[in-house]
């Protein structure tokens, strides 16, 4: 293995990673919003859609990635038309991620003052007013600083998928590093693993910081 493969290794790694998180947060910001307003006194209070919700992310967060990754292979090949490689990574990637952020998201949205939520409805704010403007505005540093979580663990699953089929460093790390016994390649890639959590961490820290600011 040489240093070119190493760096492309990474670059395949960060694909999967922010990929993932993309389209993770495209679906579960929305999914978080809607559990957080149909919750028992929220905004748009509606127990059976609060419980199916409920049900759905704690049933997605309960199942191991692994047995997630084997169970979406026909799903993936559906929908991209292979399961192996990078780019078919990134489904079962999205998919395991999704719960993960509509937990982050809710948390978030749970610290919003309620008060300033009361304040609005009071001035005669509409839901989707209230959502924007208050919900998601106010919780936006949180949630930022979530996706930098979101996004280790990413990491962590990319290794995962690596083993199985996908790209990136897991796939390096498997293949020399454990099947082939190079330890040296175990560690190169355990060292560049390490070094794009704290590419992610330091990014999504500094952003939530500037806007918090702004704020």
């Amino acid at each position: 293995m040489t240093l070119i493969d190493l760096l492309y290794a990474s670059y395949e790694t960060i694909e999967m990673v922010v990929m993932a998180l993309f389209f993770s947060y495209l679906v579960g910001i929305p999914l978080g919003v809607l559990f957080i307003i149909s919750k028992p006194k929220g905004l748009r209070e509606n127990k059976i859609l609060y419980s199916i919700l409920g049900w759905i992310i704690n049933l997605g967060r309960s199942i191991p990635f692994v047995i997630m990754l084997a169970l979406l292979i026909p799903f993936t090949r559906f929908v991209m038309g292979t399961s192996l490689g990078t780019t078919a990574a990134i489904v079962p990637l999205t998919i395991a991620s999704i719960p993960f952020v509509a937990r982050v998201v809710e948390q978030s949205l749970e610290e919003v003052d309620y008060s300033v939520v009361e304040a609005a409805r009071t001035m005669g704010a509409t839901t989707r007013q209230i959502i924007y403007h208050v919900y998601l505005k106010e919780s936006i540093p949180s949630i930022i600083r979530g996706a930098a979580i979101t996004a280790i663990a990413i990491v962590g699953y990319t290794v995962i998928s690596g083993t199985m089929g996908a790209g990136g460093l897991g796939k390096y790390a498997y293949n020399y590093g454990y099947i082939r016994y190079q330890t040296d390649v175990a560690i190169y890639c355990v060292i560049a693993l390490v070094i794009i959590v704290q590419i992610f961490q330091s990014t999504f820290n500094l952003i939530a910081r500037v806007i918090d600011k702004k704020n």
